[in-house]
């Protein structure tokens, strides 16, 4: 055999040896990504290196276990809800200082204005509760439980517009393509009820014409798609593509399954991609979602009591009220993160008239959530937040009068209340300037706010982290502190 021939005979051993040992392991490697997908926890312990991604152990004892968030899309006022400001009453139609301002940006809807005037809220403020919190009339249920809230009075953010916004709340970033929070949980922590998945996602309305809701708010960007929010939704199907198609049964798709199964592990063996464990994944919990779904969405079981702490409107699928029960059962499910949208904030005029009809469609099913998570022993390791993604400005967009004005977009300064699991309660953190244009007294960044959550699930959110092209990515992106004065 020439020199030639012996180099050729070697290259080709040397290949089917590589061929045959991918052949041999691949399988065994595709049954273990798909085991990890389809069961977190088992395959990690408290020994995983403490720099890595948590993937089903935090990295320190959690006290909160389950996350609520009640997102009020489109920004609800602060001024009219939570911040209460006698300096607004006492300087009506009066121009914003501009040493106030300081040449701060604006939208387009009010940067061309000519003038700035100051407008107060037409509803009364009182205090209520062992610290005495300043709470509007519009809110008289959120009244009874204010003993049982934190308040962030000093949230701000970058983003100005709407939709970056939200994106930034929910991802971390004002561009798309990030995972959202909840996908983070997901692949942090997993989840505790294979049946059910680790994040979900409610969406509802309260009035028409509003900011519109995206996909991308519940993505899980560049995480593995097991980890993206799964929304559910009111009526026959809540889950699409959940039920079996007509004349397939439970055998035939369960048949079906393990064929497909087989067919994505041999593909698997080809391409060594860890998104087809991914999606089969999916595909086996939409199989055993079909037992676990229809018992969790069925509201028949519920007492009258219940519907009647929620309100009248919790008999109606797809509501807030609705949702907010939802929220509860999905949590006894053991679901971890549950994003609850709510839309209708977006009030730039009309605003006393618009925010008195949407602040009534959430505040009472917004504090029996809370009392009803109290009652049954889940408030101590649920944490339920209330808020949007920026608050409303001091000033009138346009016309003023006592009976009619809007207010503008307002990213340096709003509120966002917190209840439940190591939070301290009759808490307010943070204060704004007499205008509540500006804060003046420990501030909380959108970053922050996320670090802090995250501590209290147990995660370190410096160590939660994802390499995608290169680079390592977190949800608080490059900053963000936990704001400990918070902390029970």
């Amino acid at each position: 055999m020439s020199d030639l021939q012996n180099q050729l005979h070697d290259d080709v051993h040397d290949q089917l040896s590589r061929r045959t040992f991918l052949g041999q392991t691949s399988a065994g490697l595709g049954t273990i990504a798909l085991a990890s997908l389809l069961n977190p926890t088992g395959l990690f312990d408290a020994s995983a290196p403490a720099d890595g991604p948590v993937i089903g152990k935090p990295h320190f004892p959690p006290k909160v276990k389950r996350v609520i968030y009640l997102f009020q899309s489109g920004a609800p006022s602060q001024l009219e809800l939570f911040d209460y400001k006698p300096k607004l009453e006492a300087m009506w139609g009066q121009d914003l200082p501009e040493s106030v301002r300081k040449g701060q940006r604006l939208t387009g809807m009010t940067a061309g204005q000519s003038r700035f005037p100051l407008a107060a809220s037409r509803y009364k403020f009182a205090q209520y509760g062992p610290g005495q919190m300043w709470l509007s009339e519009l809110l008289p249920h959120t009244q009874r439980i204010v003993g049982d809230l934190t308040f962030i009075r000093s949230m701000h953010t970058e983003a100005i517009n709407h939709d970056p916004a939200i994106t930034f709340f929910q991802t971390g970033s004002q561009q798309a393509g990030r995972p959202s929070f909840g996908s983070w949980v997901s692949y942090g922590l997993g989840s505790d009820n294979q049946n059910m998945p680790a994040f979900v996602v409610l969406l509802s309305k309260g009035r028409n014409g509003d900011q519109p809701l995206y996909a991308k708010l519940w993505s899980n960007g560049f995480l593995p798609s097991v980890h993206q929010g799964v929304v559910f939704r009111s009526g026959p199907d809540p889950v699409y593509y959940l039920n079996n198609p007509p004349g397939i049964d439970k055998t035939s798709r369960r048949r079906m399954l393990d064929y497909l199964g087989k067919l994505h592990q041999a593909q698997y063996k080809h391409v060594l991609d860890p998104e087809i464990n991914s999606r089969m994944a999916q595909y086996e919990m939409a199989y055993r979602m079909q037992t676990s779904v229809p018992e969790t969405m069925s509201l028949s079981k519920e007492p009258d009591y219940i519907f009647d702490m929620y309100g009248p409107e919790s008999r109606k699928p797809g509501t807030f009220a609705a949702n907010c029960l939802l929220a509860r059962k999905l949590i006894e499910k053991d679901v971890k993160f549950v994003q609850l949208y709510h839309q209708g904030w977006d009030q730039h005029n009309n605003l006393p008239n618009d925010v008195k009809i949407q602040a009534k469609s959430v505040d009472q099913a917004s504090a029996a959530l809370v009392l009803d998570l109290k009652q049954r022993g889940l408030l101590d390791d649920t944490l339920v937040i209330w808020g949007g993604e920026f608050g409303r400005g001091c000033y009138s967009q346009g016309k003023l009068t006592h009976d009619d004005y809007g207010r503008d977009h307002h990213p340096r300064a709003f509120t966002v209340w917190m209840a439940g699991a190591g939070v301290k309660k009759g808490l307010v953190y943070g204060q704004t300037d007499e205008f509540g244009y500006n804060v003046v007294k420990d501030p909380v960044h959108v970053h922050d706010f996320q670090a802090t959550v995250l501590h209290l699930m147990g995660i370190d959110h410096e160590k939660l982290t994802f390499k995608s092209q290169g680079r390592r990515y977190r949800l608080t992106d490059v900053h963000g502190k936990v704001v400990k004065p918070l902390l029970a």
